[in-house]
């Protein structure tokens, strides 16, 4: 009878067993999902790093140069002759522009099968590439970049030359400070937005005549040039309309939004080019 006791008592019975597994199961989840958060958080203070450090060799190739690169696409062109990574800018006419094989390129978007408006890591030196040459974020998505075409309040143009200023540097010296861009606009939202504009003006988040090139990140969502929700697909298809706001999840009314964004604005471009003695 005592050994009987003895027996039934050296051993877990099952249900016991299933509540240990249970609880067991429930420490690895919640580990799992802590270390999932933080590799999530790391990727994008890292991709946040890598656009703060973009946005600066933009800047410094701005004071060496005396103007802003142009756009890298996916696929080299054969006019003007490019290799991965190299800004496409022709520079063939009597004015340099963000063209190449007759097709410009100042806003991003795709065009057969090419996608434009990536930001050209070669011309800029930028170490984190991708196999093929292109800066990409943490996730391994490559950065994109959109540069101010259209401008205003410039200088009268002795030459007559109809430039797109802030990609030629005998263009920003002919047209002076007081010339600012009248194109590139950042939105809070989508709704209601165009191609031109952001609907309404509550809806602005900076104007035209402030922004002078965009960098920005299509997040983790995104490995194509089709997003995922309607804000993150305004930043990837071509016009001069973007969207930018804090990350939302993807039950929000406009989608999942995850891109991360920095820019450059008109007055901080012109005072590097000053210090550098590039503009008077």
């Amino acid at each position: 009878m005592a050994r009987a006791r003895q027996q039934r008592c050296a051993g877990f019975t099952l249900v016991e067993l299933a509540v240990v597994m249970t609880i067991v199961a429930l420490l690895l989840a919640g580990l799992m999902y802590t270390l999932a958060a933080q590799t999530e958080q790391r990727n994008f203070d890292e991709t946040r790093r890598r656009l703060e450090q973009a946005r600066e060799l933009v800047l410094a190739f701005a004071m060496v140069n005396g103007r802003l690169p142009c756009p890298a696409r996916s696929a080299a062109t054969a006019v003007p002759v490019t290799v991965a990574g190299d800004e496409v800018r022709d520079t063939s006419g009597a004015t340099a522009n963000c063209t190449g094989d007759g097709t410009l390129d100042f806003y991003g978007g795709a065009v057969g099968g090419v996608t434009l408006g990536l930001l050209p890591a070669r011309t800029l030196g930028i170490a984190q590439v991708d196999s093929a040459g292109f800066a990409v974020d943490a996730w391994g998505n490559r950065l994109r970049y959109a540069v101010a075409r259209l401008k205003t309040n410039c200088a009268a143009n002795p030459l007559g030359l109809l430039d797109p200023h802030f990609v030629d540097a005998a263009a920003m010296r002919r047209n002076g400070l007081g010339c600012q861009p009248n194109d590139l606009i950042v939105c809070r939202s989508a709704t209601g937005i165009t191609a031109n504009d952001c609907g309404v003006a509550a809806n602005q988040l900076m104007v035209t005549d402030l922004v002078a090139a965009i960098i920005f990140s299509t997040g983790k969502n995104t490995t194509s040039v089709v997003a995922a929700g309607i804000d993150e697909a305004a930043n990837t298809n071509g016009d001069r309309v973007f969207v930018y706001h804090t990350p939302t999840p993807s039950e929000a009314a406009n989608g999942e939004f995850d891109d991360q964004f920095v820019w450059i604005t008109v007055g901080e471009l012109y005072g590097r080019l000053v210090a550098a003695g590039k503009m008077p």
